[in-house]
Parts: structure tokens; sequence; C-alpha cells
């Protein structure tokens, strides 16, 4: 992870990230054959736009609310081989896993800028925003458990 000067250095680089992720997952939508993933895709899009919205207020000066909840990990995204992201033919599994993989390294990113912040509100936002993004992957892993490992 590259090195930053301060806080507002990490929330444009936060921001930059939910970006990112939000495009991702319109374009996988706009890709998918399956309507229900599509629809998935979508809402998970805006989330990622909400969450990028909380980063502005907080990079505005507000002072996110904190939830103080664990989420579960299946773990079952941590096991699963990469997924070229650039092919026009993914299949749902294919766009399950780039999602699952996606939502992993948003947490780790979140958890990591956590560490590395001594900002009390600042910290409390990151781990907040690691939790949203674990809750993504684990909605992710057992949509995969129940119709992609179960067909199999």
């Amino acid at each position: 992870m590259q090195n930053f000067n301060s806080l507002e250095e990490i929330l444009e680089f936060a921001i930059k990230d939910e970006t990112r992720a939000a495009n991702l997952y319109a374009d996988l939508a706009k890709r998918s054959r399956n309507k229900e993933i599509q629809k998935v895709f979508e809402q998970f899009s805006k989330e990622e736009l909400g969450h990028k919205s909380k980063l502005e207020r907080m990079k505005a000066g507000e002072s996110p609310g904190i939830p103080n909840e664990k989420v579960q990990d299946l773990k079952i995204g941590d096991y699963l081989v990469e997924v070229n992201t650039s092919r026009d033919d993914l299949s749902y599994q294919d766009a399950l896993i780039i999602a699952m993989k996606e939502e992993k390294s948003a947490f780790k990113l979140y958890s990591d800028l956590a560490a590395r912040i001594d900002d009390p509100s600042a910290k409390d936002m990151f781990l907040m925003l690691a939790q949203e993004e674990a809750k993504h992957k684990l909605r992710f892993e057992i949509e995969y458990d129940e119709y992609i490992l179960t067909e199999n």
C-alpha cells in the first residue's frame, strides 16, 4: 500500500477506490446475462457510491455513525481462482467470484487504513467500512454456496 502523509490523502485514495468499485459493479451488471444478478450488481454499485458519499462527508468534517458488529466470513472466496474481468462472456459463477475477491480486497484495504491512522473518528469510519465490505462478501459467498456449490 502506498504511503500517505495526511488523513485527506487517505480519504482521497479511499474515495477513488469506492468509485472504481462502483464502476466495476455497474460494468458487471451491464455485461451479465442473468437479470437477477444484474439487479444485485446494480445494488452493489449503489452501495459503493454510498461508501464514497460517507467518505466525502467525513472529508468535509462530519463524524461517522459507527455500528459495532462482527460479520461472519465463510471464506469461500478465499479459495477460488481469479477470473478475467475483461471477458464479455462472464458466467454467474465468474461474476460472483469477482465480487467476492473485490469485497475481500476492500475489507483488507479499510482494515489496513484503520490500522495506519491515529484519528479516532477516521479509524472508526474505516473499521465501519471494513465491516460493510465484509457484509457484501458474505452475501456473495452465501449466493455462491446456494446457487453454485449446490449445483455441482
